[in-house]
């Protein structure tokens, strides 16, 4: 069974990787965050791999910056109802904003933030949250909390946010441009309308 991969990169997909190891090319699935970190092509990358079985396709590779976001990978196929290796990367897509900070949402059932900082829908939230509750202690995630408390997770950047994407914005426009106001050092007293009027602003702005 392959675990991990050291070797040149050759090729950048928006989904997948190619290693050159020894002369043989490897194929990996990736989160594509993940293939946005990597470096230039033709240098040498290492990366945590997981064997999945495809129905039709025979074995997948699934390649990982850290061992941390494969561990918790192989989590969330085992663990989730009904989450094969595709929409298990597809979680760990949204988990990659904080690792650190998924893991203790998880163990808080802090909905608002699975929700509103890391996009998951409420039901997949409740359905991650009670799948994983007594799993995710296990996982050594390493890093620190990023998330403060209120800020982006406070009901009114919720609400701003909420609003943002009725308005026709994508959900990782609205989520920029409010981190973008968080950057800004606002005073903590404007009421969720100044957000929504400062994020138009930084979203019309040009």
């Amino acid at each position: 069974m392959i675990a991990y991969l050291r070797g040149n990169l050759i090729s950048k997909k928006e989904e997948s990787v190619i290693l050159d190891v020894e002369g043989v090319g490897y194929e990996l699935n990736m989160c594509s965050l993940s293939i946005q970190s990597l470096p230039l092509l033709n240098e040498e990358v290492s990366l945590y791999v997981v064997e999945s079985l495809g129905m039709y396709s025979g074995t997948i590779l699934y390649g990982f910056i850290s061992e941390d976001e494969k561990e918790l990978f192989k989590l969330f196929k085992s663990a989730v109802p009904k989450t094969g290796a595709k929409k298990a990367l597809d979680y760990l897509a949204k988990a990659k904003r904080s690792l650190p900070d998924f893991q203790n949402a998880i163990a808080k059932k802090d909905f608002k933030v699975l929700t509103g900082i890391f996009g998951f829908t409420i039901k997949t939230a409740e359905k991650l949250a009670s799948a994983l509750k007594n799993k995710m202690d296990d996982l050594k995630i390493s890093g620190a909390l990023k998330i403060k408390p209120g800020g982006l997770n406070s009901d009114k950047y919720i609400q701003a946010q909420n609003a943002l994407i009725s308005l026709g914005f994508k959900n990782i426009q609205a989520k920029t441009a409010l981190a973008a106001l968080e950057n800004d050092n606002l005073n903590g007293r404007e009421t969720m309308e100044d957000i929504l009027k400062l994020a138009l602003k930084k979203l019309t702005k040009g």
